[in-house]
């Protein structure tokens, strides 16, 4: 055990690997122009000056990346130190064949190729970026341990759980796998700038008051819900208000014609407000004394009214479900759409797309080091972002990535 955390050890780690072993250094495939439905040549044109270029697909080892950073400097990608995004999607290591990739190596090797391209992936990183790893249930507890030792223990952001096949795969052995995993951690965790939620996670029918400017709203209980929450261990947080159930009104001050409303929880036992006095002070126009009905017979509480604001988002939670991110039927959909077809495990768009919103703003630079089918690309391109992706499979990049971006709507 490591003072970050608990360290993975196999044999051979450490030990220095043969400079092409995993493929040769990227060279540029090709370049687009923003606004471009189409690639410009790799050599550059007319619209591929340094301010002119939105993304750039290298093929190559993703891994040496940094060997590309010279010409990518000259396109305005430099992604040293300035990727606001990095994204993974490395082999799962489940023992087959395909698609030109190496997922039946020995465990020891791909711990060994996995840990050189977290490496590379924090060296890309800005000290407001993320790096977000997706692999299966397989390999991802180990990796979770090698993230912890490259990133640190308190940069992990998260462990999501996306659904990836809704039906399950009823060839695996023993159940059947009917997800993924994408782990989440922060270059810089005091530094990271990153979306929990998105605007259409929220719900309208959720707020189903209307305030007197025609907001809807909702009404939240200001006391704190949670017991680990009371007079002992925040005795700051419990304190009077005072209130009209008839009318709603809500002080902080005793005042004639009002009751005096304490926090408590259903079964009356003491609790404390969400707020401190000064916040409720500051934001008693936001307050609505209530006449309620609890396990306990009719008392007298305090609500907050949640306006359902523009630009309001919902955090996300941490299972992903098909229907809101798609699944491998909807991301082979997706290729179909596009005229392309012949890639066995593209991402969904609709995945790609919640990942880069979160992660990234319009302008910043997004890096895949695995590129694939091209789902981070697309989306990226259809985002305003600027984007590098690297795939080693040449056959890969000439059938499914580069006439995938050509065909797709920018």
């Amino acid at each position: 055990m490591t003072a970050e955390g608990f360290a993975v050890g196999w044999p051979g780690r450490g030990e220095p690997v043969a400079p092409g072993a995993d493929g040769p250094a990227p060279t540029l495939g090709a370049v687009f122009p923003f606004g471009a439905q189409s690639p410009a040549s790799a050599e550059g044109g007319t619209n591929s000056g340094r301010f002119g270029v939105s993304g750039a697909v290298l093929i190559g080892d993703g891994g040496r990346i940094s060997e590309a950073a010279p010409t990518l400097t000259g396109l305005g990608l430099d992604p040293v130190r300035s990727a606001q995004l990095v994204y993974l999607d490395p082999p799962y290591n489940r023992g087959g064949s395909f698609d030109g990739y190496h997922d039946n190596m020995p465990r020891h090797d791909w711990l060994t190729y996995i840990e050189a391209r977290l490496r590379v992936a924090h060296d890309l990183l800005a000290d407001t970026g993320s790096v977000w790893v997706h692999l299966d249930d397989a390999e991802a507890h180990r990796v979770r341990c090698l993230l912890d030792e490259v990133f640190g223990v308190e940069s992990f952001i998260a462990d999501l759980t996306v659904e990836s096949n809704p039906k399950g795969r009823q060839l695996d052995r023993y159940f059947a796998g009917s997800h993924d995993r994408l782990m989440v951690y922060a270059r810089d965790p005091e530094q990271v700038v990153l979306e929990g939620g998105i605007a259409a996670a929220v719900n309208p029918s959720d707020f189903p008051h209307v305030d007197a400017d025609g907001v809807n709203y909702r009404l939240l209980p200001l006391r704190n819900t949670n017991k680990r929450f009371n007079p002992r261990t925040t005795p700051t947080m419990t304190y009077p208000l005072y209130g009209d159930p008839e009318t709603g009104v809500v002080a902080v001050d005793p005042a004639p014609g009002l009751v005096e409303v304490s926090p408590v929880f259903g079964d009356l036992t003491p609790a404390v407000w969400r707020w401190s006095r000064d916040t409720a002070r500051e934001r008693v126009g936001d307050l609505v004394c209530r006449t309620v009905n609890g396990r306990s017979g009719r008392r007298v509480d305090v609500y907050q009214r949640d306006r359902h604001e523009a630009g309001r988002v919902k955090k996300l939670k941490t299972i992903w479900l098909s229907e809101e991110v798609g699944s491998t039927d909807t991301a082979r959909a997706d290729l179909r759409a596009a005229g392309v077809d012949g890639f066995r495990t593209p991402k969904p768009l609709a995945l790609m797309r919640r990942i880069i919103e979160l992660a990234s703003s319009p302008g910043d630079l997004v890096v895949d080091l695995f590129a694939g089918s091209g789902s981070t690309a697309v989306a990226a391109r259809d985002l305003g972002r600027r984007w590098v992706v690297v795939e080693r499979n040449p056959d890969t990049v000439r059938d499914v990535l580069l006439p995938r971006l050509g065909a797709s709507s920018a």
